[in-house]
């Protein structure tokens, strides 16, 4: 090491200050620069690639708002500090090297992540980075748990969620987090600009007052979003009695934005838990709260096992599932997509996703299901269309549970949901349906979530008539789940 070293902290998904190792131990050089790429492939459309391939678009307003918000956020939180945030467009295979070489950096700090994309981008930075003297340093930052600190290694933990979780719990080893180092003084660089939505060729997301909560991006934000949840509006000891709540602010912690743009540390959530059993109660709630954040981490480890079989049409189960992807198929996913499948608790999950960028947990499970199992499209399909649309999109989560809820992922039963039941389960007055298919709002709750089953009369009783005020819907569903049986 030389008298004087320079370093480079590359920040990826972990955009904060508190809880980063990378940015703890890049802070020990004596000039630091804070850099992050915007890599032209996270935008526009892009084929999937490999087994029936097909084109999507990559990144949707909603995530790009909620991204450009987080970097103007840690910009100014560094700047506070003394540094900035250097911000450059392209790949980051060659830009990190290039800024690299350009600040005489000695070591490049950076988050490493499981999945096939951006492990193919990280080895070829390093490659890239040994070419210009610069020494690549990588640290696992986005899990509760530490890759090094499990009981057993992730390429030989089990397939299922329940006997890996008493495991780990029995350990139930969680490494504090890590406090916001001092940082050195930044060397002369441009800066660069954050770019604007129409730089990433995206109109801005729509504003809409039905939205669960006004997503804004930024560890900032995250930190107040918990602070909020636990500690004033104290929600954290019935969160186990409303997680599967569908409208409002507050009948779930809605953390995962920050937590999967790594706005937040898992860690940090964790410690706030521990700190409220002590202070005010210890439940199953709050129990129940980990207990998520260990289903995070359970995807995130998976990945780190399986790879690239999770994007196969038959998942790491690999079943020989005759998956359509014919015209009727590219039918059912259009209207699936647009919220008009003529299947009321389906469609107004979907319209919520596309006006807000964010659908509960109960929610996802039950359109992809419906897509997956009922229409048997490609599920593949489905998965890309939450990548684009989701606020707290995060690869792991959202291809591992589409997996799990189209019967190829990590389950080994053979399961789907009756969106009708689960409909009147969890919405039982319809509220939540007539909130998003405001031209059901005439019926009673029965014919909200089955409005075919309404004849002539009724239709003309309640003034809403099924092809024209509200689609008829685009299949029998009663025969579908007989297929299924």
């Amino acid at each position: 090491m030389s008298d004087h070293e320079t370093a480079v902290v590359w920040f990826r998904k972990d955009l904060r200050l508190h809880d980063n190792e990378a940015l703890v131990e890049a802070s020990e050089a004596d000039e630091l620069v804070p850099l992050y790429v915007v890599d032209p492939r996270a935008f526009g459309e892009r084929a999937f690639g490999g087994h029936e391939s097909f084109d999507f678009r990559k990144t949707g307003p909603h995530r790009a708002r909620f991204l450009r918000e987080s970097l103007a956020d840690l910009r100014a939180s560094l700047r506070t500090r003394g540094s900035d945030l250097v911000i450059r467009e392209g790949h980051p295979e060659s830009v990190v090297p290039e800024v690299a070489e350009a600040v005489g950096a000695d070591r490049v700090h950076f988050a490493t992540y499981p999945t096939v994309e951006e492990v193919e981008v990280e080895e070829a930075t390093k490659t890239a980075l040994q070419g210009v003297g610069a020494t690549p340093q990588r640290y696992w930052t986005h899990t509760l748990h530490h890759l090094t600190d499990l009981p057993t290694s992730a390429y030989e933990m089990p397939d299922t969620f329940t006997p890996w979780r008493k495991e780990v719990e029995r350990g139930d080893e969680v490494r504090e987090a890590l406090s916001v180092p001092s940082l050195p003084a930044l060397p002369e660089v441009e800066p660069g600009e954050v770019p604007g939505q129409a730089d990433l060729g995206l109109d801005d997301p729509p504003e809409d007052d039905r939205a669960v909560l006004p997503f804004q991006g930024g560890e900032t934000r995250g930190l107040e979003r918990v602070e909020e949840y636990v500690w004033e509006r104290d929600h954290l000891r019935e969160y186990k009695e409303t997680r599967n709540g569908m409208l409002g602010a507050d009948y779930s912690s809605k953390f995962s934005a920050w937590l999967n743009l790594g706005c937040l540390s898992p860690r940090r959530v964790y410690e706030e838990v521990e700190r409220y059993e002590d202070e005010r109660v210890s439940n199953d709630s709050t129990y129940w709260l980990a207990f998520e954040l260990r289903w995070r981490d359970f995807f995130q480890f998976q990945f780190v096992k399986h790879g690239s079989q999770f994007f196969q049409p038959g998942g790491i189960r690999e079943h020989d599932v005759d998956w359509r992807r014919d015209e009727e198929a590219e039918r059912y996913l259009d209207r699936w997509a647009r919220g008009e499948t003529g299947i009321p608790f389906v469609d107004a999950n979907m319209r919520e996703l596309n006006r807000t960028g964010y659908v509960s947990n109960r929610g996802r499970q039950n359109v992809a299901s419906f897509l997956a199992n009922n229409c048997r499209v490609d599920w593949r399909w489905g998965a890309a269309y939450f990548e684009t649309q989701l606020v707290d999109y995060d690869v792991a989560a959202n291809y591992g549970n589409w997996a799990y809820n189209s019967q190829v992922g990590n389950d080994s039963r053979d399961k789907y949901f009756d969106v009708v039941g689960q409909a009147r389960r969890y919405d039982g007055d319809a509220e939540y349906v007539k909130t998003w298919c405001p031209e059901l709002e005439p019926l009673p709750p029965e014919y909200a979530h089955e409005p075919w089953r309404m004849d002539a009369e009724a239709m003309a009783e309640y003034g809403v008539e099924l092809g024209v005020d509200y689609p008829e819907p685009m299949l029998d569903l009663a025969a579908s789940y007989e297929k299924l049986r």
